[in-house]
């Protein structure tokens, strides 16, 4: 009986509520410690979870059970904008990013660009202060397609799709890369990971 209602539930079980299924003047508590000696190294193993009962795959078995999924997200505008900076640009410093962007860069975009493995860090700057620039690499060539950075599309060919806009932009293409923003629209210092996408 012990084993049937295990089975059956979609979470672990405490002792008290395991007993509260069984008729009176049952021991739940030994019929536990046998099913878990009954099954020790088997496929499936009773596992005691916190406070809890239930049974689970073997530890050395979950890889047959691991099931590779692909989630679609899409960067948020403040990662887009940046991870373009990056490419049209490298390599870049966060100065010069913010600089493009007009406003800050918190350091969260970077940081998930970088976890995605679509921008590292490159070499130091020789100028005051050594600071660290940024470029894509190959895993982002490989996403889009892209042989190496050189083979990414023009302003003319973007603004043909549509993806900037039709004004010429100005001097290092700021204002016509990217559309002008209220910097208190944009990211936070405090921004989450989670928040660099954009819910589907």
């Amino acid at each position: 009986m012990v084993e049937a209602v295990l089975f059956a539930s979609a979470r672990p079980l405490s002792l008290r509520e395991v007993a509260a299924r069984l008729p009176v003047g049952c021991d739940p508590a030994e019929a536990l410690q046998g099913l878990r000696v009954r099954y020790a190294g088997r496929g499936v193993e009773l596992c005691r979870v916190g406070d809890a009962w239930a049974f689970r795959t073997a530890g050395d078995l979950g890889f047959l059970l691991q099931d590779d999924a692909i989630e679609t997200r899409r960067l948020s505008r403040a990662a887009t904008e940046t991870l373009a900076i990056i490419a049209y640009h490298q390599p870049v410093t966060r100065a010069e990013i913010e600089e493009i962007r007009g406003v800050a860069v918190n350091r969260g975009t970077l940081d998930q660009l970088i976890e995605m493995e679509w921008v590292r860090v490159g070499r130091r700057r020789m100028t005051p202060g050594r600071p660290v620039t940024f470029v894509v690499t190959e895993s982002f060539l490989d996403h889009f397609g892209l042989e190496s950075a050189r083979d990414l599309p023009g302003l003319s060919e973007l603004r043909a799709a549509g993806l900037l806009e039709s004004r010429p932009p100005g001097e290092g293409a700021p204002e016509g890369l990217f559309p002008a923003r209220d910097p208190e629209e944009d990211e936070g210092s405090d921004l989450p990971a989670d928040d660099l996408f954009e819910d589907e």
